[in-house]
């Protein structure tokens, strides 16, 4: 009996599934390992989007300045021509110590529409009972940058009451006209909502706390609907907008989440807005509830036909497969980011990839320095992209021949992501329209993160396409070198009068080159007859 009770402890020691031999235990430790080592990058990703630096840009030294400033080779000393001023600056209690003469108040640079108030000074000899010994013969300037809190002016028209002599009849006196109807906000105060709102990402609750601080009694509720109203106004000269993409040659795409509408109490729907960035410098924010190939199909479906430049999102490759009149390109700097990943767990080799990847990015800022036309572009490529690309390939596929690479590897992750993207990444080569990655659009799409940061969410998918709109108008307008205020303040004043089958032209590419030099302004900064001064009377 005891015999037994001995053998019924030892069964409860020894683990029923314990492998049997050496070959399973080295097989699950190897597994074991395998995804410890995976669940360290994915915590080193978490620890990066929370404190790392987003930056991909890598810094390249010429060995020969390397060593300069190693002190091994004396780099040459030229001096600057004509007069020169040396700066010096001093630490001291971990802090920079300028010189007196380092900020200067004479050198201040703006441009001509920022406004300037003279003030005149004037000298005491001058005013003095010997001011006749004394004469000007010169003015000294100096500049000093000045703020003026956020203020908001009222408008109040003041119309005359006519009435006829002979029976006593009242002329009506209508009042001026005004973007939107039987309200309180001049055009002004509308392309200041969405300016700030949308291009510096101040909400509207802060601006009707500044506007509380100034004095002015608004509902929230209120400024809430004027912006609506101004974008809607603004509706078809956006639609028009996206056609005028969508007949790009080369047209880039992409996704960006956004939180939208309630799924629930307190939960909010996962949307997406899908930027298209145009060969014409415009863009367009589109929006859906959905980041599937659906909402691909329905933006692009017989209205574009080109080359579709993307990220390696399986939906864009799904959908030109699907549409034989497309041609689609990926972009470099994604596979870029995919040995970057790549680069702590096998630095030499993803170093050896990424320099390849660099003089690619060199022979490209080359040639674009060059300001090659499209036939010469193309033979550039082919000339010297070309070589470097093949050896990227060549790389990649002796690079399989290790045997150490275990199938989670980043590194095996990286050299597959660009070896089943090959005939996409090497689209660039033959078309000199197409760029080497879709980084300016990434650029454009960025006031929409910003704008989460800010604003956060959408109550209703209906304010989500309303965000996408003001947003394609905005970002197009800092692509076009336009100022947003006086464009959105010049086509509000316009939109009633214009010809609804001439909306193109109010677009911000068309309308720099139709309305840009005389645009409509508000009567707030219509200037004031001239009337003489208490002084000059």
């Amino acid at each position: 009996m005891s015999g037994k009770i001995q053998a019924m402890k030892t069964a409860s020691v020894v683990p029923q599934s314990m492998p049997a031999n050496l070959a399973d235990i080295a097989s699950e430790n190897a597994r074991l390992n395998q995804e410890n080592e995976a669940l360290k990058r994915r915590v080193a990703w978490f620890e990066k989007q929370l404190f790392g630096q987003k930056s991909e840009k890598r810094q390249s030294i010429d060995n020969a300045l390397q060593l300069g400033l190693l002190g091994d080779i004396k780099a040459p000393q030229t001096e600057p021509e004509g007069e020169s001023t040396t700066v010096t600056y001093q630490r001291g209690k971990g802090k920079k110590i300028r010189p007196d003469d380092c900020v200067n108040d004479s050198g201040l640079r703006f441009g001509e529409h920022v406004p300037v108030k003279v003030i005149t000074q004037t000298p005491d000899e001058l005013t003095g009972d010997d001011a006749d010994q004394y004469e000007v013969i010169g003015t000294k300037s100096t500049f000093r940058l000045a703020q003026r809190p956020a203020s908001y002016v009222v408008l109040r028209y003041d119309r005359l009451v006519l009435k006829r002599k002979h029976d006593n009849a009242l002329l009506p006196c209508p009042a001026p006209c005004n973007v939107l109807d039987k309200s309180l906000a001049d055009v002004s105060l509308l392309a200041g909502l969405l300016v700030d709102k949308f291009q510096y990402h101040l909400p509207l609750y802060r601006q009707h706390q500044r506007l509380t601080d100034s004095g002015v009694m608004l509902s929230r509720a209120t400024l809430t609907t004027l912006t609506r109203r101004a974008i809607e106004l603004l509706t078809p000269i956006a639609h028009a907008q996206l056609h005028s993409v969508l007949q790009s040659q080369v047209l880039a795409m992409d996704e960006t989440p956004i939180k939208a509408a309630r799924a629930g109490p307190g939960k909010l729907k996962q949307s997406w807005f899908w930027p298209l960035y145009g060969d014409k410098h415009e863009v367009n924010f589109t929006f859906s509830t959905s980041r599937g190939r659906r909402h691909v199909e329905k933006t692009l479906r017989t209205r574009f036909s080109g080359t579709l430049l993307s990220d390696g999102y399986s939906a864009y490759a799904s959908y030109v497969q699907a549409n034989a009149q497309l041609t689609h390109a990926q972009c470099w700097a994604h596979s870029r980011r995919k040995f970057i990943e790549a680069e702590a767990a096998h630095p030499a080799a993803a170093r050896e990839a990424l320099g390849m990847i660099a003089a690619l990015y060199k022979v490209e800022a080359e040639g674009d320095a060059q300001q090659l036309d499209a036939a010469q572009k193309r033979e550039y490529r082919l000339r010297h992209a070309k070589p470097i690309v093949d050896s990227v390939f060549d790389w990649a596929l002796q690079q399989l021949e290790r045997q150490t690479l275990i199938p989670k590897d980043p590194l095996l992750n990286a050299i597959g992501y660009v070896r089943a993207r090959e005939v996409e990444l090497r689209v660039f080569l033959e078309n000199p329209a197409v760029q080497l990655d879709t980084n300016h659009l990434e650029r454009a799409l960025r006031p929409i993160p910003m704008g989460r940061r800010n604003w956060l969410f959408c109550w209703t998918e209906l304010g989500a396409e309303h965000v996408g709109i003001i947003q394609s108008l905005i970002t197009t307008c800092r692509l076009q070198d336009i100022n947003p205020y006086t464009y959105l303040t010049d086509v509000l004043l316009r939109v009633g009068q214009h010809p609804a089958s001439k909306v193109e032209q109010l677009t911000p590419r068309l309308w720099k080159a139709h309305f840009a030099d005389a645009p409509f302004t508000s009567d707030l900064f219509t200037p004031l007859p001239a009337t003489k001064s208490p002084i000059q009377e």
